[in-house]
């Protein structure tokens, strides 16, 4: 079965760290751009980072530039998102989704169904 999962949310104090996993089941994500999102409760849902292979380019919002990094993994299956210095206001619910041959600004900007979209993983930061 194709799907995408996220992992690694967990409960971390301010200023600690954290790193999700988005894994690709059935393809890798070498065609593909893939994006981290998140959603606190009653908040709209915000494009994180991004990293697209095939055009080698990254996006980080301005909420999480220099504390957060995207990467990819050598299984090339795998992208992780590193978080650090992390706050209160990055708690929410943090999913990843997968475009084939796009660039991160138009992941970030899509407004129809991504091709592949993960189910989503907690963060809770405590003050």
């Amino acid at each position: 079965e194709v799907q995408l999962q996220a992992s690694g949310g967990g409960l971390v104090q301010a200023g600690g760290s954290l790193t999700l996993s988005c894994v690709a089941s059935g393809f890798t994500f070498d065609d593909y751009a893939v994006g981290w999102f998140r959603q606190a409760p009653g908040k709209e849902r915000e494009a994180v980072s991004c990293i697209s292979i095939p055009h080698k380019d990254t996006y980080y919002a301005d909420s999480v530039k220099g504390r957060f990094t995207i990467s990819g993994g050598a299984s090339r299956n795998t992208v992780y998102l590193q978080m650090s210095n992390v706050k209160p206001e990055d708690t929410a619910v943090y999913y990843c989704a997968a475009d084939r041959f796009f660039d991160c600004s138009m992941l970030v900007q899509l407004t129809r169904p991504h091709d592949y979209w993960g189910l989503g993983t907690q963060v809770t930061v405590s003050s």
